[in-house]
């Protein structure tokens, strides 16, 4: 089938979902970021939210990390509760919290000489009356020894690797309500310079002052972020001057200063829509945020921007200011091709690199940026300064600020500041060990570094579906973080899933935006239906929407009116097809409980296409955890007469509890009594899958399906990275005929359907397996039904 013509910022790279030809999807996987032999890898070990350290109902941050030198101690700052936090890693995979310190103000930034914690801390009265302390605290014995005065509010701190000297940068950030945060604004920042000596009494600050160098408010230097090479020299980003200075730390002095120039993006988004249109072009300053050395002639920076800029990349720089490489669009498309671009950040710094750290692993030099409002750290093997190479994207949680490398024992260590309990993030420290990959990425679309096409955007997958006809393709669709609505192909034959193909929604010719929250696609290439969320008005109704193959609406179906006037804002959620032509029925999952409908009792919906009649059937969900609701995400076929369902709680982290996969049989009496109840199953506990690669557990798994190939596949909605990690787990569960055997507990449950229902029509799942085979008969289906019901259960993810 033709591709439809790519027109304004709603179609990209728009294919038929479903359809693509098996050649399309070499010529996108031939454009996969190709594996390094030699990079053996970073897996995640542990995700430690710091309220551990405290109290659940605190606030809690960390924002900056250290290690101990003995690699055994992480120390974070937590700013709100004006205390350092302390996490055992002796053992990484199972890090203990190990209580706090009190700090006299918010601390800013934390390092770690000898055996002691050097933590800078900010006692400003305001912005104007500015004071700050550095805090000198034996490791051992969690006393203070010592107290340096600062005459500022401190930033950053940064320990020579001689051991010679300290450095803290003194920001005396500006107030951004004054005069709408217009620079200058006093008093100036400077750099403070700290001898180390034997007696950490006698430590003593010198300041190096910094004004009268940036052509962007000369007498306002804000210095950001500091480090040292090798040779005492120190390297200062003045991130709102848009100023990079080199410090002769022996000397006291600056010895050489740049500006940090601009950048001419081409290939970004730049508009905050709901739509990853990556074709933009801007030009602006590179404020660079974070720095590290390299070596000792050559730096990076992550060019975050605070003040008016930030290129959503990061500089390697030599030391004279020359420009050797710049990362250009390729973090903001490195982001989008694994679905952790933040759409809603478009119009302000993307990505917004935060910060950098370097160290070697294996001998490999690698280089480590931080992506604050994209929630990963990407690694490059940055051998050649002159040309990075693209290693792995490590997911964190929200709002990665520090990153440390501890060589020494092959891990890094980031800490995540933004705690946001109501959405059921935390601040965190994430922990990763050299020496194999992790899970991550399970999906991902194709996209190098330096390949000039962007990749394909996505995000928010919020239901799965075989695609009948190709055995290995999947298709999904994209929710209301998203505008407007797209079909996305999935190629499961690839590893990771290869998001291949992208198919824009449209009404009346135009593209539209629903809140879709789940996809079936029909037979022979029918087109789709997909049903659409309502938020219980009106304005806004639940609906099943039929489209074309070319993703036309061509019929919106609403609910009856009496059933419409009692859902609330959480409607439908899945959707499944059975039969074909006259005999086609449209089956519904509501997430949520009906008003008047017996509490707990949610409602599976069936439209039958050829009279256009409604009938419902109850399901019983699982008691909701305290503080927390349960409701169903997705519907898929398993039988002639047995469906799946995802059932979940709408908890993230370590509170969640319910993510799971039932089946049931639609009960004899279906259509005839009024709300019959179906007897459920568990087939699946995919809690263990989502706990499995150590991170965050996901919140909305939304898809679930069985491919042609006979495999089970779900995958979790990822918030579009609004209030949420972003992160998207696929898992792969393994064999139809496993996962569905009845009879068998599969973690706490009686297995799926017995098959003394009512009498569905054999197509859906089964008719995709068949379809696989090659022979659509209903012979070949029952032989599958049968080998399904005897296959020994298996488990993977």
């Amino acid at each position: 089938m033709p591709v439809p013509p790519a027109t304004g910022r709603f179609v990209r790279t728009a294919m038929v979902a479903g359809l693509i030809s098996v050649p399309a999807l070499v010529g996108q996987a031939a454009f996969a970021a190709a594996p390094d032999a030699k990079f053996a890898g970073f897996e995640r070990l542990a995700t430690v939210p710091v309220y551990l350290n405290s109290a659940e109902d605190q606030e809690t941050v960390a924002e900056i990390s250290a290690v101990s030198t003995d690699g055994n101690t992480v120390i974070s700052t937590d700013s709100p509760g004006e205390r350092l936090g302390f996490i055992d890693i002796t053992d990484p995979a199972n890090p203990k919290p190990k209580g706090t310190f009190a700090l006299p103000g918010e601390p800013t930034s934390v390092a770690v000489y000898q055996n002691y914690v050097l933590a800078v801390v900010n006692t400003s009265e305001d912005f104007v009356n500015t004071s700050g302390v550095l805090e000198i605290i034996d490791l051992a014995t969690r006393t203070k020894v010592h107290e340096i005065q600062l005459g500022g509010q401190p930033d950053s701190i940064a320990v020579a690797p001689s051991g010679k000297y300290l450095t803290i940068a003194i920001e005396n950030e500006r107030d951004e309500d004054l005069n709408d945060g217009e620079l200058p604004q006093k008093p100036a920042g400077f750099l403070q310079v700290i001898d180390i000596k034997k007696d950490v009494k006698k430590w003593a600050a010198t300041p190096v002052e910094l004004k009268g160098l940036a052509k962007v408010a000369p007498s306002d230097p804000e210095p950001e972020y500091v480090a040292i090479n090798g040779k005492d020299e120190a390297v200062v980003t003045l991130q709102e001057n848009n100023h990079i200075a080199l410090v002769d730390l022996a000397k006291k002095k600056v010895v050489k200063d740049f500006s940090a120039g601009q950048v001419k993006l081409s290939g970004v988004d730049t508009v905050e829509d709901g739509t990853i249109a990556q074709d933009d072009k801007i030009t602006v300053r590179r404020e660079p945020d974070g720095v590290t050395w390299i070596d000792d002639k050559t730096f990076a920076t992550a060019n975050e921007g605070d003040y008016v800029g930030g290129s959503r990349g990061f500089t390697v720089w030599k030391r004279n200011g020359e420009v050797i490489y710049d990362a250009g669009n390729s973090f903001d498309r490195l982001a989008a091709a694994h679905g952790l671009y933040p759409e809603g950040r478009s119009d302000a710094k993307g990505t917004e690199p935060e910060n950098v750290a370097f160290g070697k692993f294996d001998g490999k030099p690698v280089l480590f940026v931080n992506s604050e409002r994209g929630n990963f750290v990407a690694a490059y093997d940055i051998s050649k300064p002159k040309a990075p190479k693209f290693l792995q994207i490590l997911p964190t949680t929200n709002g990665p600020e520090g990153v440390t490398t501890v060589p020494s024992r092959g891990l890094l260590v980031v800490s995540s500041e933004e705690d946001l309990p109501d959405d059921g993030i935390r601040a965190s420290v994430t922990i990763f060990k050299y020496g194999s990959k992790g899970a991550f990425p399970t999906i991902r679309s194709a996209y190098e570094p330096g390949q000039k096409k962007a990749p394909i955007s996505w995000g928010a997958l919020s239901g799965l579906s075989a695609v009948p006809g190709k055995p290995d393709q999947l298709v999904s669709i994209t929710d209301n973080v998203y505008t407007p609505t797209r079909l996305l192909t999935i190629d499961t034959a690839q590893q990771p899933a290869l998001v291949s193909g992208e198919l824009t929604v449209t009404k009346d010719g135009k593209p539209v935006g629903y809140d879709a929250e789940g996809v079936a696609a029909r037979a022979a290439g029918a087109g789709y239906w997909i049903a659409i969320e309502g938020d219980g008005t009106a304005a806004k109704p639940n609906l099943i929407v039929r489209l074309d193959a070319k993703g036309a609406v061509q019929e919106e179906i609403p609910l009856p009116a009496d059933v419409a006037a009692n859902v609330t804002s959480n409607g439908f959620e899945g959707v499944a097809i059975t039969g074909t032509d006259a005999t086609e029925q449209v089956w519904v999952a509501v997430q949520r409980e009906l008003k008047g409908d017996p509490k707990g009792t949610v409602r599976i919906g069936r439209y039958s296409v050829a009279d256009k009649k409604w009938a419902w059937l109850g399901y019983q969900l699982d008691t909701a955890p305290a503080g927390a609701w349960i409701g169903l995400s997705e519907l898929v076929p398993v039988d002639n007469d047995t469906f799946a369902v995802i059932e979940r709680d709408n908890q993230r982290g370590l509170k969640a509890s319910v993510k799971k996969v039932y089946t049931f049989d639609v009960p004899a009496s279906f259509g005839t009594e009024a709300l019959p109840t179906a007897k459920k199953t568990l087939a699946v506990d995919l809690l263990p899958a989502l706990k499995a690669d150590n991170g965050w557990v996901q919140d909305k798994v939304e898809g679930l399906t069985i491919a042609g190939n006979g495999q089970v596949y779900a995958v979790t909605d990822n918030d579009g990275v609004d209030d949420a990690t972003g992160e998207t787990v696929f898992l792969r569960l393994g064999a139809a005929a496993d996962v569905f055997k009845p009879g068998t507990d599969n973690g706490g449950g009686t297995g799926g359907g017995e098959g003394d229902g009512g009498g569905l029509p054999v197509t859906g799942a089964p008719a995709l397996l068949i379809a696989s085979a090659g022979v659509v008969i209903a012979a070949v289906g029952a032989f599958l039904f049968v080998r399904a019901r005897r296959a020994k259960l298996r488990f993977t993810a």
